[in-house]
């Protein structure tokens, strides 16, 4: 049968689409997992979120181009949200691309590589609601380790943001079907489950009229073999009471929030076509600490969002330095296309946007270093995630470190471990983001 490599970019709710369709490669017979040189057909799984993104997805179609030169590939597909934004303007501007797969069409994936390997290069655009959120995966990553997808879309509709438009209206999974799922991972040995959506706190409203993203989590929590479960992308005005008392209640919910505030000037805010001011976000972030002690908190920001002013910047980085978050990202505003804000006639200087990021990250960097320094000599729980062969010690993630965004742990061991296990490590040191430990004998 035909070889297929894969390629997936982006977030993990991309990684979760990629996932689902090597499943149904497998089931039609392909091999998967081949080298790209091997490879009768190369898929790009796309992220095309923000301008960088893009450009990562531009930069790996062309190098997978090189391989229908160099190696065996007879077909290069794009699928993910490059191929559902641009659609035909993909194969148009990119030739070397031979079919763009909408993500509706996601689940015909396997009869779409056959065709085009075969020579019958036809983009496919299903209905974004055709994309199946339910079905079995091949997981691309640690296999004690991985996402549960509870929606698709997104009804926050932000001035700067494209995912509306490019995955529709959001769509959740119903409990029983998550649940399903997440038992089914655990029972093939996954021990550390991260739940994420584009807006996981609105989980629910779709289909059960109200937020159901605490039940879910309770729910989750009766599995046998998981061990940790956390939640990314919980949005600030719909943090509940409800939702942090499931959080400081459940002991298989580790204490960590991630926060995607963006700025904290009220007016900004409004613009974004979001929530709350600097007030009111203050107040749930206090609020978080004090019902969770220990919390883990992480956020992103967005600087030189249009018209954002030197004054309403510097709120945003007074925020910073008095919020203390544990983990925080910074992004400078990408204009994009057919998005409310790129029509703002208050554009700011790209020079400008990047020297606030700039700032705003040195900032952090101090906070995640006193931060780190204050762990010294405390025990912490961690997951094992391999051995580095040059340092000679292990490493892996505390509960304060979500899978692929945050830092690591590396620690000492006098006798072997198992990758994938659970142990006690005591921090002696850091670097950067970084820990450094020995295993709790």
């Amino acid at each position: 049968m035909y070889k297929v490599s894969m390629v997936s970019l982006g977030c993990p709710k991309n990684q979760v689409d990629a996932e689902m369709m090597l499943k149904s490669l497998a089931d039609a017979g392909y091999e998967i997992g081949t080298e790209e040189a091997e490879a009768d057909a190369i898929i790009i799984n796309t992220c095309g979120f923000i301008e960088d993104a893009k450009k990562e997805a531009i930069e790996n179609i062309l190098e997978a181009a090189e391989y229908k030169k160099t190696g065996k590939c007879k077909a290069l597909i794009v699928t993910g949200c490059l191929a559902e934004r641009y659609r035909d303007d993909v194969t148009e501007e990119i030739p070397e691309v031979d079919v763009c797969v909408g993500i509706g069409s996601n689940g015909d994936i396997a009869e779409i590589t056959k065709a085009a390997i075969e020579g019958e290069c036809k983009n496919r655009y299903g209905e974004k609601t055709a994309l199946d959120l339910n079905g079995e995966r091949i997981l691309g990553g640690y296999p004690f380790s991985t996402y549960l997808k509870i929606a698709d879309g997104c009804d926050n509709c932000c001035t700067y943001c494209a995912i509306p438009k490019i995955r529709g209206r959001m769509r959740s999974r119903k409990i029983e079907d998550c649940v399903a799922e997440a038992k089914r991972l655990a029972a093939g040995g996954v021990k550390e489950l991260t739940v994420v959506a584009q807006d996981t706190t609105a989980y629910g409203e779709d289909i059960y009229g109200k937020p159901m993203l605490s039940e879910l989590l309770r729910e989750l929590c009766k599995i046998d073999g998981l061990h940790w479960i956390r939640t990314l992308y919980t949005y600030p005005d719909r943090i509940t009471d409800e939702l942090l008392d499931t959080v400081a209640e459940e002991p298989k919910l580790v204490k960590y929030f991630d926060i995607p505030l963006q700025h904290v000037n009220g007016d900004i805010l409004k613009r974004m076509n979001r929530k709350g001011d600097r007030e009111s976000i203050s107040a749930l972030i206090d609020k978080i600490r004090e019902k969770i002690p220990g919390v883990t908190l992480r956020t992103t920001l967005i600087t030189g969002f249009p018209g954002e002013t030197d004054g309403q910047f510097c709120e945003l980085a007074e925020f910073v330095k008095e919020k203390r978050f544990d983990r925080l990202g910074c992004f400078t505003y990408s204009a994009e296309e057919d998005t409310i804000a790129a029509g703002y006639t208050d554009q700011i200087d790209g020079q400008v946007k990047q020297d606030r990021a700039d700032n705003i990250m040195e900032l952090q960097m101090t906070i995640a270093a006193e931060k780190n320094e204050e762990k010294a000599g405390t025990e912490t729980e961690v997951l094992i995630e391999g051995w580095d062969s040059y340092i000679k010690c292990y490493f892996g993630r505390t509960p304060a470190d979500a899978p692929e965004v945050d830092g690591k742990i590396f620690f000492m061991s006098t006798r072997p471990l198992e990758i994938g296990e659970f142990v006690k490590v005591r921090v002696n040191d850091c670097i950067d983001y970084d820990l450094l430990g020995e295993l709790c004998e």
